[in-house]
Protein backbone atom coordinates (compact mmCIF):
# COMPACT_ATOMS: atom_id res chain seq x y z
CA UNK A 1 0.00 0.00 0.00
CA UNK A 2 1.15 3.64 -0.88
CA UNK A 3 1.95 6.26 1.73
CA UNK A 4 -0.26 9.30 2.59
CA UNK A 5 1.43 11.24 0.51
CA UNK A 6 -0.68 10.06 -2.51
CA UNK A 7 -3.22 11.52 -0.66
CA UNK A 8 -2.30 15.25 -0.09
CA UNK A 9 -4.30 17.92 -1.52
CA UNK A 10 -6.85 15.95 -2.74
CA UNK A 11 -10.60 15.54 -2.13
CA UNK A 12 -11.43 12.01 -0.80
CA UNK A 13 -14.13 9.58 0.30
CA UNK A 14 -12.65 8.35 3.50
CA UNK A 15 -15.06 4.52 2.95
CA UNK A 16 -13.50 4.67 -0.71
CA UNK A 17 -9.49 4.53 0.75
CA UNK A 18 -9.90 1.02 2.56
CA UNK A 19 -12.02 -2.07 1.57
CA UNK A 20 -13.40 -4.88 4.05
CA UNK A 21 -11.11 -7.72 4.47
CA UNK A 22 -13.13 -10.96 5.41
CA UNK A 23 -12.54 -12.00 8.88
CA UNK A 24 -9.37 -9.00 9.51
CA UNK A 25 -9.14 -5.92 10.91
CA UNK A 26 -7.12 -3.62 8.05
CA UNK A 27 -5.93 -0.43 8.73
CA UNK A 28 -4.45 2.77 6.61
CA UNK A 29 -2.34 5.49 8.35
CA UNK A 30 -4.28 8.79 6.63
CA UNK A 31 -1.75 11.30 8.88
CA UNK A 32 1.39 10.29 10.85
CA UNK A 33 3.33 12.87 12.94
CA UNK A 34 5.36 12.77 15.98
CA UNK A 35 2.57 15.27 17.35
CA UNK A 36 -0.06 12.42 16.64
CA UNK A 37 -1.44 10.16 14.06
CA UNK A 38 -4.93 9.53 11.65
CA UNK A 39 -5.63 6.26 10.75
CA UNK A 40 -8.76 4.54 8.86
CA UNK A 41 -9.74 1.08 10.15
CA UNK A 42 -12.06 -1.78 8.69
CA UNK A 43 -13.48 -4.19 10.86
CA UNK A 44 -15.54 -7.04 9.51
CA UNK A 45 -18.64 -8.31 11.28
CA UNK A 46 -17.67 -10.12 14.99
CA UNK A 47 -13.81 -8.62 14.84
CA UNK A 48 -12.42 -5.92 17.38
CA UNK A 49 -9.31 -5.16 19.54
CA UNK A 50 -8.79 -6.95 22.80
CA UNK A 51 -8.99 -4.26 25.48
CA UNK A 52 -6.24 -2.12 25.96
CA UNK A 53 -4.87 1.29 26.94
CA UNK A 54 -3.78 4.27 24.78
CA UNK A 55 -1.31 6.76 26.44
CA UNK A 56 -3.65 10.09 24.86
CA UNK A 57 -7.08 10.45 25.01
CA UNK A 58 -8.44 9.07 21.04
CA UNK A 59 -11.53 9.92 19.19
CA UNK A 60 -13.28 7.64 17.08
CA UNK A 61 -15.40 8.65 13.91
CA UNK A 62 -17.55 5.64 12.65
CA UNK A 63 -17.79 5.93 8.98
CA UNK A 64 -19.94 3.06 8.08
CA UNK A 65 -21.65 0.24 10.20
CA UNK A 66 -21.81 -0.18 14.15
CA UNK A 67 -19.38 -1.13 16.94
CA UNK A 68 -19.17 -1.73 20.48
CA UNK A 69 -16.78 -0.14 21.83
CA UNK A 70 -15.85 -0.46 25.89
CA UNK A 71 -14.38 1.99 28.03
CA UNK A 72 -13.75 1.15 31.66
CA UNK A 73 -16.31 -1.41 31.82
CA UNK A 74 -19.09 1.03 30.45
CA UNK A 75 -20.80 -0.39 26.88
CA UNK A 76 -21.23 2.32 24.05
CA UNK A 77 -22.81 1.17 20.18
CA UNK A 78 -21.46 3.82 17.96
CA UNK A 79 -23.20 4.18 14.52
CA UNK A 80 -22.25 5.93 11.23
CA UNK A 81 -22.10 9.28 11.87
CA UNK A 82 -21.43 9.06 15.42
CA UNK A 83 -18.54 9.82 17.42
CA UNK A 84 -16.80 8.69 21.02
CA UNK A 85 -13.35 9.70 22.82
CA UNK A 86 -11.55 7.16 24.36
CA UNK A 87 -9.76 8.28 27.52
CA UNK A 88 -6.08 8.03 27.95
CA UNK A 89 -4.73 5.89 30.07
CA UNK A 90 -8.56 3.91 30.47
CA UNK A 91 -9.10 0.64 28.98
CA UNK A 92 -11.52 -0.23 25.98
CA UNK A 93 -11.75 -2.35 23.64
CA UNK A 94 -13.77 -2.03 20.31
CA UNK A 95 -16.02 -4.80 18.57
CA UNK A 96 -17.93 -5.11 15.18
CA UNK A 97 -21.36 -4.78 15.64
CA UNK A 98 -22.16 -5.35 11.70
CA UNK A 99 -18.71 -4.89 9.90
CA UNK A 100 -17.86 -1.02 10.39
CA UNK A 101 -14.86 1.22 9.74
CA UNK A 102 -13.72 4.09 11.71
CA UNK A 103 -11.22 6.96 11.74
CA UNK A 104 -9.33 7.01 14.87
CA UNK A 105 -7.58 10.74 15.83
CA UNK A 106 -4.70 10.42 18.42
CA UNK A 107 -2.72 13.48 19.03
CA UNK A 108 -0.37 13.69 21.36
CA UNK A 109 -0.26 15.84 24.82
CA UNK A 110 2.65 17.53 25.88
CA UNK A 111 2.55 16.44 29.19
CA UNK A 112 3.39 12.95 28.61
Amino acid sequence: MSDSTDLLGRTLELNQLLDYQQGAVVSRTIIKKETGTVTLFAFDEGEGLSEHTAPFDALVQVTDGEALITISGSEHRVAAGQFIIMPADEPHALKAVTRFKMLLVMIKSGDK
